[in-house]
């Protein structure tokens, strides 16, 4: 079904674990060129050997996506080794603490934007660059459904995500007809570890409820549309933010 990824290059943040990491293991089932970064190299180091090991051709670095500087590394560490950039998977993010509105402070905002919505600019900005140079290329962007709406004790959380899916409607608009799609994935709460390894840990069933589904999503979910919105047959499909929540957002 996606053999066209064959021999693609994509390059994919916070790969270590989570999201990124099974997303990277599909894709180089189907025969992908991967450029993989993380803040976390001995998580990233973990996913990345197995794939050397089957002979899938990697290149694994540190990257803070906060840092702009690691971020434009990131992407010429693939054209050095690659020549180009197919996809670009905006991945890497963080949840602050659960606070009220009101108890959210200056350092809660600066945190959630540096990684989750600076993060992915810096990763836009250069990926954009480098397609530009190319000829075209596919971006995801992973935002969340506190994207799309209110998210009750995440106010950081939720403005940046929503920051997330401005960003990638305005670079959609602004590159549609230089042959780069941009698009976001808005998931609801999924059993990556980001939830499990939380504070969120215990409060799993409860969160299900919150979707018709009465349940979380799974990683595997998820990856299953990025996947699809990248597919190069997906090729009219750009400025979109697509929900991917069991039905939250139907209500």
């Amino acid at each position: 079904m996606y053999e066209h990824y064959s021999g693609q290059v994509v390059l994919i943040t916070g790969a270590a674990s989570g999201l990124g990491a099974l997303l990277a293991q599909q894709l180089a089932k189907y025969g992908s060129k991967l450029v993989l970064g993380d803040l976390n190299i001995e998580g990233l180091n973990t996913v990345v050997e197995p794939l050397r090991q089957a002979g899938v051709e990697v290149v694994a670095q540190v990257c803070d996506v906060s840092c702009e500087a690691d971020v434009q590394a990131l992407v010429q560490s693939a054209v050095t080794q690659f020549g180009r950039i197919d996809v670009g998977i905006n991945n890497a993010g963080m949840s602050p603490p659960m606070k009220s509105f009101i108890d959210t402070d200056e350092a809660d905002l600066d945190l959630s934007f540096a990684v989750n919505a600076k993060g992915v600019f810096f990763g836009m900005k250069h990926q954009i660059r480098q397609m530009l140079r190319q000829g075209g290329g596919i971006i995801l962007n992973v935002a969340s459904v506190a994207g799309l709406g209110a998210a009750p004790k995440l106010a950081a959380y939720a403005a940046a995500k929503h920051a997330v899916v401005g960003l990638t409607k305005t670079a959609a608009v602004e590159y549609a007809n230089k042959g780069i799609r941009v698009n976001a994935i808005c998931p609801f709460y999924t059993t990556t570890p980001m939830v499990v390894d939380s504070e969120l840990k215990e409060k799993q069933d409860f969160l299900g409820q919150a979707s018709p589904m009465k349940r979380l999503g799974h990683p595997s979910e998820v990856v299953a549309m990025m996947l699809m919105m990248c597919a190069k047959e997906n090729s009219y499909l750009t400025g979109q933010a697509i929900a991917i929540d069991g039905g939250v957002t139907a209500y």
